[in-house]
């Protein structure tokens, strides 16, 4: 399982962050290593803890490291050069906050450090896309395509981040490929792979997603889903 290291300014929205993620993750939790703060209550980064962090949360999975604002970056980069492990480290492009939870979800998933770092960095890209989406018209429901399933969200706030989380989780033990489209925009289709793709769906509830998979676990991909869906992803009262 690839390590995290969070590197904030501030120890409070670097605990947050990774609070919020840990809420969206089922099972067990990467290592997660958080270095915020310059010491004795300065806001601010240290390339040395940056470093440590590492160390403590590195194996042969890979690291990936999330930064908030410009100095934190050069700090995260000069711990490169300090850092004892000999572990694949990345510095995500990600926004903080977006970047933590997916970067945090995917790991625990078991999704490898390329997947996870390229996940993280769409973040941006699939908010945009989910903001353009909420401007347009809706798209009328298109036919059922052979071999799909669909499935009507029944929780009041539809594909956000938890529900999305689950679905990943899901598909990380099956050896199968799944598409989910959002009925109301057809012409949307993204992976059950994907948290921020899930997510950029703007899915929400009393809609109908279609489920398309392939694959050997193809069936149980779906059922998975599907059970979860009608099940309003836990959140019904």
């Amino acid at each position: 399982m690839i390590g995290i290291v969070v590197v904030s300014h501030s120890p409070a929205l670097a605990d947050a962050a990774v609070a919020l993620a840990l809420e969206m993750v089922a099972g067990s939790p990467p290592p997660i290593a958080v270095a915020a703060g310059a010491g004795d209550g300065v806001v601010g980064t240290d390339a040395i803890a940056v470093a440590a962090a590492i160390d403590e949360v590195a194996s042969p999975d890979g690291v990936l490291v999330f930064m908030d604002l410009g100095s934190a970056v050069l700090s995260a980069s000069m711990a490169l050069e300090f850092m004892s492990t000999d572990a694949e480290v990345r510095l995500s492009d990600a926004p903080f906050v977006e970047g933590v939870v997916a970067g945090i979800v995917l790991a625990a998933a078991g999704a490898t450090l390329a997947d996870a770092a390229r996940e993280a960095s769409s973040a941006m890209t699939a908010k945009n896309a989910q903001l353009e989406s909420s401007a347009g018209p809706e798209a009328e429901a298109s036919a059922v395509s052979n071999g799909a399933v669909d499935v009507t969200l029944v929780n009041p706030l539809g594909l956000h981040a938890r529900p999305a989380s689950m679905i990943v989780a899901a598909m990380g033990g099956l050896d199968a490929v799944v598409n989910i489209t959002d009925t109301a925009a057809p012409d949307r289709t993204v992976s059950a792979a994907s948290l921020m793709g899930i997510m950029s769906l703007g899915a929400a509830g009393g809609h109908t997603v279609r489920l398309q998979a392939t694959g050997p676990d193809a069936a149980k991909a779906v059922e998975a889903i599907r059970t979860m869906a009608e099940d309003g992803f836990g959140e019904l009262a």
